[in-house]
This record gives structure tokens, C-alpha cells and sequence, in this order.
């Protein structure tokens, strides 16, 4: 009977180590995982401004894009993207902070990156430069990180000191003018019609 007792003393035994290498293993598990988190992902903010942006054909744009990085002040080492996206799709402008377009020195990268400005500048803007530009961010670490994107809308030049607009919204003023007048015709004849009718008896008698 005595080596039965013992069994149960022995599995006892067994099941109380194996329990104590399991909190051991524990503890080193969460003293070691700090080490794994090393080094901390980037927190990275990016603001576009503003929204939306109106220019005439000929005028300098500056589409703005700031980074922010609290945790990582130096922000040399990030990739920055500047991309189009318009009713033909999408088009890149800027790659790796440097222009992408071929012969094209009309868009290219205006601020200062160790700052965190990556702002874009387009030269002599023309029609076609419409649409919403993004500005995308690439980390060390291979996340990426884009802005809420910026609306450019384009105004045509002018024509001969404006004239071509003037005479479109006096067209506009006088066929709306016009417009009311044919109401106001239409409305106002059959009374016009009584008064003269009016008028006839009044003479009659």
C-alpha cells in the first residue's frame, strides 16, 4: 500500500514544479517584452492645409503639408509622396521628395523636411492642374501615413482687361432681365386687356 501513497505525493510534486516553471517563465516573458517593443512605432501626424484652394491660370501655388512627430524630432529620413487624383485617375507629381515628372520643373517641393514642412509649390498653374492633390508619407518601418488631401480649382485667365467676363454676366443680367419682363408681360395683360375694356365703356357712355 505504501508505494500507492507515495504516487499521489509524487504527482503532487510534479504538478507543484511544473506550476512554478510556468510563473517563472512568466515573469521572464514580461521583463523581456519591453525589449521586443524596441524601437517605438512612429506616432506621425499629417496636416494638409487648407482644404480646398482656388488660383488663376499663371499664379504660384503653394499646397501646404506639415509633419508632426513628437516622439521623433528628426524626420530626415522619411519618404514624402505628392499625388494627383483628378477625373483621369491618379497621377504621381513627387517621389522619394524629388519631382517625377518628366521635363518639368514647374512642381517640386518647397519646404524644409527636417522641420517637418513638405509643402508643395506649382508654378504657372494652367487648367490642367486641377484636382485633389495628397500628400503621402513613408516611415522607416514601412507604414505610411497620407493627408486628408487639398481641392485645387482652377480660374481661366482673363481675357482682354476682362472684358470676356463682364460681357458673359451682362448677357447673364440681361437675359435674366429680359426674363422678368416677359413674366411680368405675360401676368399683367389680361388685366391690361380689362382696364383698356374699361377704359372703351367709360368713353361710350
Amino acid at each position: 500500500s505504501c508505494p500507492l501513497l507515495s504516487l499521489p505525493g509524487t504527482d503532487v510534486g510534479v504538478t507543484g514544479g511544473g506550476a512554478n516553471k510556468e510563473n517563472a517563465a512568466a515573469v521572464i516573458h514580461v521583463t523581456a517584452q519591453p525589449l521586443l517593443l524596441t524601437p517605438e512605432p512612429w506616432n506621425l501626424v499629417v496636416t494638409q492645409t487648407p482644404a480646398k484652394e482656388k488660383a488663376k491660370e499663371g499664379a504660384t501655388v503653394v499646397l501646404n503639408c506639415h509633419l508632426n512627430s513628437p516622439q521623433h524630432p528628426s524626420l530626415t529620413d522619411l519618404m514624402v509622396k505628392w499625388y494627383k487624383e483628378d477625373e483621369k485617375g491618379q497621377m504621381d507629381l513627387l517621389e522619394k521628395n524629388v519631382t517625377i515628372l518628366p521635363n518639368n520643373s514647374r512642381i517640386f517641393m518647397s519646404g524644409n523636411l527636417s522641420q517637418g514642412d513638405v509643402s508643395l509649390i506649382i508654378l504657372n498653374v494652367t487648367t490642367s492642374d486641377h484636382g485633389v492633390y495628397f500628400c503621402e508619407v513613408t516611415l522607416p518601418d514601412g507604414k505610411v501615413v497620407t493627408g486628408d488631401g487639398t481641392k485645387l480649382r482652377i480660374r481661366r485667365a482673363l481675357g482682354l482687361f476682362g472684358i470676356e467676363e463682364s460681357i458673359g454676366t451682362i448677357i447673364g443680367v440681361v437675359a435674366a432681365g429680359i426674363g422678368g419682363i416677359v413674366v411680368l408681360l405675360v401676368v399683367l395683360t389680361p388685366q391690361l386687356r380689362k382696364c383698356i375694356l374699361c377704359m372703351r365703356q367709360e368713353s361710350r357712355q
